[in-house]
Formats: structure tokens, sequence, C-alpha cells
């Protein structure tokens, strides 16, 4: 990590491509016997270099705008194992999806259904689809990140989906032929997904007893990540009750998992600026801020923070170091954004550093990169992907130049 920070500079997202490919290896052969059709979530972390590496592995790519359907592409995806959600898709959206022959669009909507009708029709064209189903179960996960309960923005309730099949499941320019679930993230229990899946079969039940022909149901994605310790079941606690579920039910199973494969493959790699005291708080002060990761001031959420090289007697990248341990002090680590809500952790417990100090903010990968903006007129750091003992830069630091490309007209 030295190197890296010493050669590419700081602040900067680091991935490990073995722990990238060993997390979509684990969901793989846990699903195995299901012979799903694996989907990673490009929104969780977007890299084209990232998203390639995990083709080249058998994924396909869950995608929700149309950019990311264009990296999906670029990464030389097979459209016909690319499925396309969101709640909002526009015209010119859908019609790069008709035209991509992508492998399922999911339905948010009866709104959003009449437009793919229309929009197929125009284009003569035959696509596949799967209607969202909102089963109204509590994933207990962050109220933004919740997204399997009847007053959220996604899907449909199960009365309202009998009613959508009835009215649009026997044409034939959307053939609506699928159930699609999701129903947030992360999601730390196998329960919820037991209840919504089991909701959901019976809908399939009476819809094929109705005379639909449906043959595909995506459980969607939502697996957790270890960002404390070991909160997060292993992808085979979850298949070990979802399995049997869709045991011998003639349905292809799609999986759309993102956090469960990135988070804990990437760092984010940042330097001590100052330390500080304020009344009667104790602030590290680093050079990367909630413009690189807003996860911590938006959800509250917590991201392990070590540093790369800490002071004698305190172990490296221990996640069970023992809080009282003498030696620690009670601090913030906060960045140089103009924000009150500029911080990375609160009130952590961490062992002596200094300026110019490495630090490592773990189980960066899911949700880091992809969601950095330009807030202070601040560039976007690098991207660096660690093979073995090489790395390569997958995306170089912006420059000030960058930040003004799009305005010089």
């Amino acid at each position: 990590m030295a190197r890296i920070a010493e050669e590419v500079g700081t602040p900067a997202y680091v991935y490990s491509a073995a722990t990238l490919l060993h997390h979509y290896d684990a969901v793989a052969a846990a699903f195995s016997e299901l012979d799903p059709i694996i989907c990673y979530s490009i929104k969780s972390c977007a890299n084209v270099h990232v998203c390639r590496r995990l083709r080249e592995q058998g994924s396909g790519f869950d995608v929700v705008s149309g950019g990311e359907l264009y990296r999906a592409v670029a990464a030389g995806g097979d459209p016909a194992k690319i499925v396309f959600a969101g709640v909002g898709k526009t015209d010119e959206e859908i019609n790069q999806a008709i035209d991509a022959r992508i492998g399922w669009f999911n339905i948010e909507s009866e709104a959003e259904l009449e437009n793919l009708i229309a929009l197929a029709r125009r284009r003569n064209a035959s696509v596949r689809a799967a209607l969202r189903v909102n089963p109204d179960v509590d994933p207990k996960t962050h109220r933004y990140t919740s997204t399997g309960k009847k007053e959220t923005k996604f899907g449909v309730d199960l009365e309202r989906a009998r009613r959508v099949f009835n009215q649009y499941g026997r044409q034939d320019s959307v053939r609506l032929t699928g159930i699609h679930l999701h129903i947030g993230s992360p999601v730390n229990t196998v329960e919820p997904y037991v209840a919504a899946i089991e909701k959901t079969l019976a809908l399939i039940d009476e819809l094929r007893a109705d005379g639909f022909a449906i043959d595909t149901l995506d459980i969607g994605g939502g697996f957790g990540a270890n960002y404390k310790g070991s909160e997060a079941p292993p992808a085979v606690k979850y298949a070990e009750q979802i399995v049997p579920l869709l045991r011998g039910r003639g349905l292809r199973i799609i999986l759309e998992p993102g956090r469960s494969i990135a988070a804990n493959a990437g760092i984010l790699l940042t330097r001590v600026l100052y330390r500080k005291t304020s009344g009667e708080r104790d602030f590290l002060i680093v050079d990367a801020g909630m413009n690189d990761l807003i996860r911590p001031a938006l959800y509250e959420a917590y991201h392990f923070i070590w540093p790369v090289r800490p002071a004698e007697g305190f172990v490296t990248n221990d996640r069970g170091v023992d809080l009282n341990r003498p030696g620690l002090r009670l601090m913030d680590v906060v960045g140089p954004v103009c924000e009150s809500g500029d911080f990375l952790a609160k009130d952590r417990m961490l062992p002596p550093m200094d300026r110019g100090d490495l630090v490592a903010v773990f189980t960066a990968g899911a949700y880091g990169f992809v969601m950095a903006s330009h807030y202070n007129s601040r560039p976007n750091p690098p991207e660096v992907l660690v093979e073995g003992d090489q790395y390569r830069v997958i995306r170089r630091r912006e420059t000030y130049d960058d930040l003004l490309a799009a305005e010089l007209l």
C-alpha cells in the first residue's frame, strides 16, 4: 500500500482482483444446483475493468441506467445475460436496451410496461420482461436501502401484480414471463429472502394456474458484506435456505449480487493531513472526504479504519482489536470538505497517527467510488486494481482540467 500511495497518490481506491473473484465464485458455488444466471450489479462498483474481470469469470450484469448498460457492453457482457431494472427508464434508455437485445427488462409499474410495449411495437421487436413485485417484507436494513415494503417506490404489490398479468400478460411485443424481487441491501439475515420467495412462489403458482407461462424468477441481490467483523452470512448460508425453496420449480433463476462481491474487495487509501483538538474532541483530518466516500454521511455507515503501518504493538488490519487497549485514543476521522457532515468515522478508538501516515478505510469497494462527487470542486480519486504482486491504475486521478472539460464549450 505504501508503494501505491507513493506512486499513485492519495486518496485512492484500491481493489483486489483475487478477493473480487473469490466472492463471485462463492456465490456461484453456493447456488450451483440451480444453475443460476449471476448478474453482477454494476451500480455497486462500475469500473469497466472490474466488470470485465467478472465477465471473464462468467458473470452477466444487472444495470439500472443507459450508462450502466453502456459499461456492460463495453466490458464484453453477453446481452442475453443483462437485466435492466429501475423505476425511471427513459425512452432513450429503453430503445438502447431493445437494440442491444438484452435478456430481460425488470418492470416496475403498469405505466412503464405500457411504454415498453409501445416502444417495442414501434421497433417491431419482441422483448422479455419480469414484473418486479413488492412482497411487503421488512429486510431490516437502512431506511434508504429498504425496498421490500409496500411504501417504497419500487415494484407493485402482489394483488396488483395479478391485475398486471391479466391485463398485459398475453401479448407478443413484451413477453411477461418472469417475476423480479429485490427487497433491499444489505440484508444480513436469510429469513426475509425466505419470506419474500415463499410469497412470490405462491403468486407464480396462481399465475401458472391461470395459464401464464412464468419461466423466470429473479431473486435480486442485497446479500450482506462484513463491515464490522463477520455480521454477514457467507453465500452458502443464504443458499442453504433459498435453494430448497426453488428446487424443482421449473424456473430459470437470476441472482443480482453486488455489495457481497465488491465491498470487501476494496479499500479507500487516504493520508493524514493534520491532528486537531477542539474542545474535548480530537480530530484526525485526512485527505479523503465525503465527496470520495459518502456512505458514512449519507447512511451513517460504519467502515473499519486502521493505519496501514500502525504504531508498534498494534496489529495491522485486526478488526477484532481490543478497543480498550492502552494507547488508543477516541477520535473523529474527518475530511477536508467544507461541511460538518464530512466525516469517515466518529468516536473511533485509534492508535497514534501523525501527519503523513497512511490510513485504510475498509469495505469500500461497493458504493464507494460510484457515489463520489465533485463537491468543493475536488477531482475524483484514481482506482487501482491489484493482481498478485502487481497493480495497475484502472482509472486515472482526475485533474482540474477534467473539472472544467464539460463547461468550456
